[in-house]
């Protein structure tokens, strides 16, 4: 789904007036430009990245503190690399987005291209080391988008054998749906793996289309076993491709384990919460990227909701195990315990992001927790053996009456401390826009909807959802800053609108929406469905901003530290007005030693550095595309580097490119 909607830059060319009369106002302020002063040289410090996370667990906090507080307004581009993308595939790059995060192994700068190429870069230059192509077809249509968020790595414990042929390897999961092993050093498939280096997985159903089933997110490795999961197109069919996720022998390729989200054996717990034997259930899934504790050998999953996701009279019940995080012992997938973040979801309100594996501290002791942002805007802080909530989760009872089949929860878990972080409610006196007209549009689009707050059930008038389906939070999850025991998340603040009709009115929905808006077929259910972000007619949110911010909770209190608004309308407006709104965001935070949180993310082509004790925007560097993806950092040669793939979104509308790049100070 683009997050501002087709045709942006165009409606907001006829907006220019209505913007020129809010900086007369005072809505908005326009950057201006550091002054430029040498800095004395820092001392570099030890620091790698060797997991997409940053670690297992997903801390995304870096020991390196060459670059500070105090000298990152000097921060420079360094080098930049180009995939050659834009210019070999510019049909297949306007359905991608370049959501990779490298890693630091084996002396190279290692990702992922959105066509599951796999690159290597020397980190001090840029410069390309090798190259892999797996062979993706650039004409299949995959579930969401041509997207590879990142690449794992494993080494053999014993030195000699580490030292051979794929003694060290990459793994990657592809488009669609082969678990992939190529030698760290030089980019050569691993013949003993599988079958020729891959293994494809078994989707359970015949697909409807190649590209119904892949994989988007980084593999997870505990030990010598390597995990994956699988993205899937939700919402068109409920006998869609099972979401099980698969365990493989990270030598052989040998499959291991299989877990499925929706339990099909009666003895499991969770299966009270289906109807018996889950008939029709289709799958919950596991998309995004998941977590290791290898000293208690814990993978940790964020699971989706049940498909379809936005009808589930088949499936009455709370649907444990899905829309949760679930612990499974590595070794056998084993469930050790898990936790509902939504009950019986009808939202795509799934975990969304890789949980944060932290060591917090509360009255002065630690405490080994799992941190999981929602796209609902909540955080859920669980302990880490026994998955039971640290701060208070509460259940609070929610909105009734779905449509003709559908069961509801009466209530849904909340929590109280930090509390809600994304905006929920909105009102038709609520309503914004940048002159009295769209405004008066939006105030009439809100007033249309069904809005009963949080968790107003899908309907036939259609119903108002905020935060939208994007988040709150998604998938770039949380950075955990240990010095200040704070934990970092990005949130969005964007309302859109959730319309069912009866499958014999689908032509009378077609008439009604724009061309272009997606009907979500829904088959084996009594229901379409469509969404819509909801947007004036020049294309601005009809939510009051921020419509993104970044915000610090401080793990001690459960309380927020600090919020603080991320992005501006700089390319997005015409004449290139910065007004500091906030903006969606696609993307995470990273945090490090030497006291900064650097995020790119938003819609403006910047990468960001912020005071991770106030929140104050401390520098922002100019990128040549969107940067809708999870920076890193690490020290090499005595330098600190931040590096952010800086290609850009197609389903956000921002600029397109296939640049990697770097900063370091001069």
């Amino acid at each position: 789904m683009r997050l501002f909607g087709p045709g942006l830059r165009t409606r907001w060319a006829f907006a220019a007036v209505g913007l020129a009369v809010a900086a007369v106002l005072g809505w908005g302020a326009l950057g201006l430009s550091a002054r430029l002063v040498r800095p004395s040289p820092s001392p570099a410090a030890p620091a790698g990245w060797p997991a997409y996370g940053g670690d297992l667990g997903g801390m995304r906090h870096s020991s390196a503190a060459q670059i500070d507080a105090d000298n990152v307004r000097f921060l420079r581009k360094a080098w930049s690399y180009s995939t050659g993308d834009m210019a070999r595939f510019p049909e297949s790059v306007r359905q991608s987005g370049f959501e990779a995060t490298p890693i630091l192994v084996e002396s190279s700068l290692v990702f992922c291209t959105p066509f599951n190429e796999i690159v290597a870069l020397d980190p001090a230059t840029g410069r390309q080391k090798w190259r892999y192509d797996p062979g993706v077809s650039r004409e299949m249509q995959p579930a969401t988008a041509f997207v590879c968020r990142g690449v794992s790595h494993w080494r053999e414990t014993d030195a000699a054998a580490a030292a051979g042929p794929c003694g060290s390897r990459i793994l990657m999961g592809t488009l669609d749906g082969r678990l992939i092993a190529v030698d760290a050093r030089d980019g050569r498939p691993c013949a003993a793996f599988g079958t020729a280096g891959a293994v494809t997985l078994d989707p359970g159903q015949p697909l409807e289309w190649a590209g119904e089933f892949g994989i988007t997110s980084a593999p997870a490795v505990a030990g010598d076993v390597v995990v994956v999961g699988s993205a899937i197109s939700d919402n068109r069919r409920v006998a869609a491709p099972k979401g099980t996720v698969r365990a493989y022998d990270v030598r052989s390729g040998r499959l291991l384990w299989t877990y499925d989200p929706v339990p099909r054996d009666p003895d499991d717990p969770a299966a009270a919460s289906w109807p018996a034997g889950s008939p029709g259930a289709g799958h919950g899934n596991v998309w995004s990227t998941m977590s290791v504790d290898p000293a208690r050998n814990l993978v940790f999953l964020p699971t989706s909701s049940p498909a379809v996701d936005f009808y589930g009279g088949d499936r009455a019940g709370d649907n444990l195990d899905t829309s949760a995080v679930v612990a499974l012992d590595a070794r056998t997938g084993r469930k050790v315990w898990s936790f509902q973040t939504v009950h019986h979801n009808l939202w795509d309100y799934d975990v969304p992001g890789q949980p944060g594996l932290y060591a917090i501290r509360q009255g002065g002791a630690r405490r080994d927790v799992v941190v999981s942002a929602t796209k609902m805007g909540m955080v859920f802080v669980l302990d880490r053996e026994t998955g039971q909530p640290v701060f208070p989760v509460v259940e609070r009872p929610a909105p009734q009456d779905g449509v003709p089949g559908e069961q509801l929860s009466p209530t849904q878990p909340f929590t109280p401390r930090p509390g809600l972080l994304a905006r929920t409610h909105l009102r038709p006196q609520d309503a914004f826009g940048v002159t009295p007209w769209d405004r008066g549009v939006c105030r009439r689009k809100i007033a249309a909807l069904r809005n009963d707050g949080l968790y107003t059930p899908p309907s036939l008038q259609g119903s108002l959802q905020f935060p939208f389906a994007g988040g709150g939070a998604n998938w770039g999850s949380t950075a955990y800053h240990p010095g200040e025991n704070l934990v970092v998340v990005n949130m969005n603040n964007i309302a859109a609108s959730l319309t069912l009709r009866r499958r014999e009115d689908v032509e009378e929905l077609r008439a009604e929406i724009p061309e272009g808006q997606e009907i979500y077929e829904m088959a084996g259910t009594p229901y379409v469905a469509t969404r819509a972000l909801l947007l004036s007619p020049l294309g601005v949110p009809c939510n009051p901003p921020p419509w993104g911010e970044l915000i610090a909770i401080d793990m001690a209190s459960g309380e927020v530290r600090w919020r603080t608004r991320l992005g501006t309308t700089r390319d997005q407006a015409p004449l290139g007005l910065a007004f500091k709104w906030g903006t969606a965001t696609v993307g995470g935070p990273i945090t490090t030693a030497g006291g900064l949180v650097f995020i790119a993310a938003a819609m403006d082509n910047y990468l960001r550095a912020f005071d991770v004790r106030s929140g104050k925007e401390l520098w922002k560097g100019r990128l040549p595309a969107g940067g809708q993806a999870t920076p890193m950092t690490y020290a090499w040669g005595g330098r600190q580097y931040v590096v952010v793939a800086a290609g850009g979104n197609a389903r956000s509308g921002t600029t397109l490119g296939d640049q990697v790049v770097a900063f370091a100070l001069p």
